[in-house]
C-alpha cells in the first residue's frame, strides 16, 4: 500500500513532479489518426487547428504488420509538427501485447517533451496504471522529460468497470477515462456488434391499452449505467470522463444523440474517428454561451475572487468565482480554435 504522503512524490529520481491539478484545456474531441498511413499523416498539420486533441493510434485498427510503422510514423509527426495549444496524445498497445514496451520506451525517448497524454487500452485495475506510472517516471528521468506524461485509461472490460473507482484514483498521472463500448460489449458477452449507440431490441415496451392492438417499444441507451458509473469515479477523483467511439459514420444524428447523452451525464468530450464527427463534438461539448456570459459577469463583479455579490438575485461567492473562472478559461481556449464561438462569448 502506498502511503498518502508519497502519492505526489515522483516515482523515479529526476522525474518531474506530478501535477496536483489537471490543466484547463479544451478537449471536446480526441481525433484519431493512423500514423502508418502516409496520406493521413500528411494531413496532420492542417488538422492541428481544427481539433482539440490529435491522437496517433497504435492499437486497434492498426494491422499487426504495421505496428512498428505506426509507432515510427507517430514519432516522426510529433517531431516535425508544431501542435501549439492542440493536445498531442497516443494510444499505445495493450499491456499484454508484444509491441507495448517499445511503444512506451521509444516514444518517451524521442518525443517525451511534446507528448501530453498516453492512452492505455483495456485497463483492468489499478495495477495496470501502477506499472505504466512507474515506467514513465523512469523514462522521464532518463530522457530529461520536463513535465509528467499523463495517463488516460480506456474502460473496456467487465473487470475494468468493476474496478473503476480504484483505477481513477491510482495515480496523480491520471488524466481521465474513455468508454470503449465495442471491447466492453465483447467482454460482457453483450449481444450487439454495434460500436456505441443504442440497439433496436434494447428498450421498454409501453403498457397495454384497451382498444390499442400495437404497443410502442421505446429504445433505451445500452451504455447509460456504465457512463454514469465512469463519470462518478472520474469526478470523485478530479479527473475527466469521455465518451469513446461511435462507429456508424453514416448516421450523424445518432452520433450526436450519443454524444449529447454522454455530455448530459457529465462527460467533457468524445472520440472522433471520422472528420465529420469533429463538428458534432464541437457542437455538443463547447461551453454554453449563456453560461460563459454569466461567468464573465461573476469575474467582473469579483475581480480578486473574494467577498460576495448579488447578480440577478443570486448570491455569488468565492466558490462560484472558482467555477466561473474554469468556465471562462475553457471558453478562452475554445475561442482560439472557433472564431464564431469567440464572437458569441464576446472575447
Amino acid at each position: 500500500m502506498k502511503l498518502p504522503a508519497n502519492f505526489y512524490k515522483p516515482l523515479a529520481i529526476g522525474a518531474p513532479m506530478p501535477l496536483r491539478e489537471l490543466p484547463v484545456r479544451a478537449e471536446r474531441m480526441i481525433h484519431f489518426y493512423p500514423p502508418h498511413n502516409e496520406k493521413m499523416a500528411a494531413k496532420v498539420p492542417e488538422m492541428v487547428s481544427k481539433v482539440d486533441v490529435l491522437l496517433g493510434n497504435l492499437e486497434d485498427a492498426i494491422p499487426a504488420d504495421a505496428k512498428e510503422a505506426a509507432r515510427a510514423g507517430f514519432i516522426a509527426t510529433a517531431k516535425q509538427v508544431d501542435f501549439g495549444n492542440t493536445g498531442l496524445w497516443t494510444r499505445i498497445n495493450c499491456l499484454n501485447s508484444p509491441w507495448v514496451l517499445d511503444d512506451i520506451t521509444e516514444i518517451v525517448a524521442s518525443v517525451g517533451n511534446k507528448l501530453d497524454v498516453m492512452m492505455l487500452p483495456k485497463v483492468e485495475g489499478p495495477w495496470d496504471i501502477h506499472y505504466l506510472d512507474q515506467l514513465l517516471a523512469q523514462l522521464e528521468a532518463r530522457h530529461n522529460v520536463r513535465k509528467p506524461i499523463l495517463i488516460h485509461a480506456i474502460l473496456e472490460t467487465a473487470q475494468g468497470v468493476k474496478n473503476v473507482d480504484a483505477i481513477a484514483a491510482a495515480s496523480p498521472r491520471m488524466h481521465g477515462m474513455s468508454l470503449g463500448p465495442a471491447d466492453l460489449a465483447a467482454s460482457r458477452g453483450m449481444k450487439t456488434t454495434r460500436v456505441g449507440g443504442g440497439h433496436p431490441f434494447y428498450g421498454v415496451l409501453e403498457d397495454k391499452a384497451e382498444g390499442k392492438p400495437s404497443r410502442t417499444l421505446y429504445q433505451q441507451d445500452l451504455w447509460h449505467y456504465t457512463v454514469a458509473k465512469m463519470v462518478d469515479a472520474c469526478m470523485s477523483a478530479g479527473i475527466k470522463a469521455f465518451y469513446g467511439p461511435f462507429g456508424d459514420f453514416s448516421d450523424d444524428d445518432a452520433c450526436e444523440a450519443q454524444f449529447r447523452n454522454a455530455f448530459l451525464l457529465g462527460c467533457v468530450g468524445a472520440w472522433s474517428l471520422h472528420p465529420g464527427q469533429i463538428a458534432i463534438a464541437k457542437r455538443v461539448f463547447s461551453p454554453d454561451v449563456k453560461e460563459v456570459l454569466f461567468a464573465k459577469r461573476i469575474l467582473e463583479a469579483m475581480p480578486d475572487g473574494t467577498g460576495a455579490v448579488m447578480i440577478d438575485g443570486k448570491m455569488q461567492d468565492d466558490a462560484t468565482w472558482k467555477q466561473a473562472k474554469v468556465i471562462v478559461d475553457l471558453a478562452k481556449l475554445v475561442s482560439q480554435k472557433d472564431p464564431e464561438l469567440a464572437s458569441a462569448y464576446q472575447f
